[in-house]
């Protein structure tokens, strides 16, 4: 055996290693100037830059003595949803508590819920706030087909819809304030070339747990950073899929909700930049909604995130490279930029580069990864992620294990997205925990402590300890079908393997990265991560 891997490492394994590392390093390289090129982008709209309200005309809406509430448009708000008994009341009562005059705005719950309890009470609700003299409708329909993006398009169909002029979409975690229409609908009344506004989101639980405070770090890093760069460069970003608002002839016209991928929202903004359609990022406009708080709900949402983008990529990229209505230069950002490195490259990087390449260097230590790959690029581009979140800057190194921990599912989901294979269509409603305080009791801890014998599972949160007595039919049970996840744990074992390899025999000195980095997968495979909440 030892013969046959001297004999095959040389001319085989060694000249592959090399080629993936070169490969790497060159998306490496592509991904850094990238970064570089947005914190540039950044900065100059920070120093010289102009706010949306320059950029576009935008005056508020007045009164009209002649015409009355007739001069205003009509304003569709749509709230898709799903089982959503924990949410479902804070964001209904937000979007009839939007201020716009009553007679031009319509309210419309769409409920795919399967659960006829939850049914029964999203309607009660909705008769509720009808009985207020509210504009509100409910609509359910047959089968869940198209998931979100048939909910919506079905939403459309209605008679009434015909008369609206805009449509607001908020997912069923969102608060927003009621002035939001006041600030957004005079973008697209003064701007016929705009089809998209949309707003910032603002996280209500991220100080809840470790996890959450990783997740604000990213997402604060795409709004402040991606969404504003593209919006005041090419007028074209992402849309959410929440807190923003269509003019519904520029949706229309773009081909409406298509649920080829879980991506819907991209697609449709995608299709409408397209046709020379212009979006609009409005920042210091925030909206409140909720962050998945379990490890479970936050793999599901990523998933769904990274897997749709590639898919889309792969079924857009000829429609977009054969487009007339836009330039050179916005195909070009849309395929390269927007696509390739940040929804492809960046994943798939980050887990084979540092999670796999750069340890297996330390078993053959005849390839090698110059000092700048291998620490210069990926610290700058680690600081530049970080500057959407200045408070959590001590917070830095966890947030680099937890990203290294995440690319192995954002990878694994790209190429399924990429390869159309088993997972591609697979959508899970991400799951709303609502006030994770209130419904433990509001019980803190000074102190987190685990006490094995009780069975209790103790959370330690940024500014809250929060202790839940769980009962299951074993703890082996609950261990191995709601905490293992066996992917993390090979990984773990793997980068553990070649720490103690670079100890004993390497001179990459390697070990004090793969070591705290295989404990995150460690820790992530025991499913130790997010909070923990008991199974109904």
């Amino acid at each position: 055996m030892g013969l046959m891997w001297q004999q095959t490492k040389a001319p085989l394994i060694v000249p592959l290693l090399k080629l993936l590392v070169y490969l790497c390093l060159a998306l490496s390289i592509m991904l850094f100037v990238e970064r570089v090129y947005m914190g540039i982008v950044i900065v100059w709209l920070k120093l010289f830059g102009r706010k949306p309200e320059k950029r576009y005309k935008w005056e508020a809406m007045k009164d009209d003595v002649e015409l009355g509430n007739s001069a205003y448009p009509m304003v569709l708000v749509q709230i898709p949803m799903y089982n959503e008994k924990e949410v479902y009341q804070l964001s209904i009562g937000a979007a009839c508590g939007l201020s716009w005059p009553s007679d031009r705005i319509t309210i419309q719950v769409l409920d795919d819920s399967t659960d006829p309890t939850i049914k029964d009470l999203v309607e009660l609700e909705c008769q509720r706030w009808a009985s207020k003299g509210i504009n509100i409708k409910y609509e359910i329909r047959d089968s869940r087909n198209g998931y979100k993006a048939g909910a919506l398009k079905e939403g459309m169909k209605h008679s009434y819809v015909k008369q609206c002029d805009y449509v607001a979409i908020f997912d069923a975690d969102f608060e927003p304030e009621p002035d939001f229409l006041w600030r957004t609908i005079p973008f697209l009344v003064h701007n016929p070339d705009i089809a998209l506004v949309q707003a910032r989101w603002k996280f209500v639980n991220a100080d809840e747990c470790l996890m959450t405070r990783m997740q604000e770090m990213s997402l604060d890093y795409h709004f402040t950073v991606e969404q504003e760069v593209g919006s005041s460069t090419y007028a074209f970003f992402g849309f959410n899929g929440t807190a923003g608002v269509w003019r519904i002839s520029a949706l229309n016209e773009a081909g409406g909700w298509k649920d080829r991928t879980t991506v819907e929202d991209m697609d449709l903004a995608v299709r409408a930049s397209l046709k020379g359609w212009k979006f609009v990022y409005v920042g210091d406009l925030k909206v409140k909604n909720e962050l998945p708080s379990t490890f479970k709900a936050y793999r599901y949402q990523q998933h769904r995130w990274s897997c749709g983008p590639a898919n889309l990529f792969k079924k857009m990229v000829g429609e977009i490279m054969r487009t007339k209505k836009v330039t050179l230069w916005k195909k070009l950002y849309v395929i390269y930029s927007f696509f390739f490195v940040r929804k492809i490259v960046a994943h798939i990087v980050t887990f084979v580069f540092y999670c796999v390449l750069l340890p297996a260097t330390v078993l053959f230590p005849e390839v090698e990864v110059p000092k700048w790959g291998a620490v210069y690029i990926p610290s700058i581009i680690t600081l530049l992620n970080a500057v959407g979140t200045p408070r959590s800057l001590h917070l830095l190194v966890f947030w680099i294990l937890f990203e290294n921990v995440m690319s192995l599912h954002r990878t694994k989901a790209t190429f399924i997205g990429l390869l159309e294979a088993g997972r591609v269509n697979e959508w899970v409603v991400t799951e709303k925990l609502g006030d994770v305080k209130s419904k433990l009791g509001g019980k803190t801890l000074k102190k987190p402590r685990i006490r094995i014998g009780e069975r209790y599972v103790l959370v330690q949160c940024s500014r809250l300890i929060v202790r839940e007595r769980f009962r299951f039919k074993s703890r082996s049970h609950y261990l191995i079908v709601n905490r293992v996840h066996v992917l993390e744990l090979g990984v773990g074992a793997y980068l553990f393997l070649c720490g103690c390899y670079d100890v004993a025999f390497g001179k990459n000195h390697y070990f004090i990265y793969l070591f705290l980095q295989s404990i995150a997968f460690f820790v992530a495979g025991v499913g130790y991560v997010g909070t923990f909440v008991p199974n109904s």
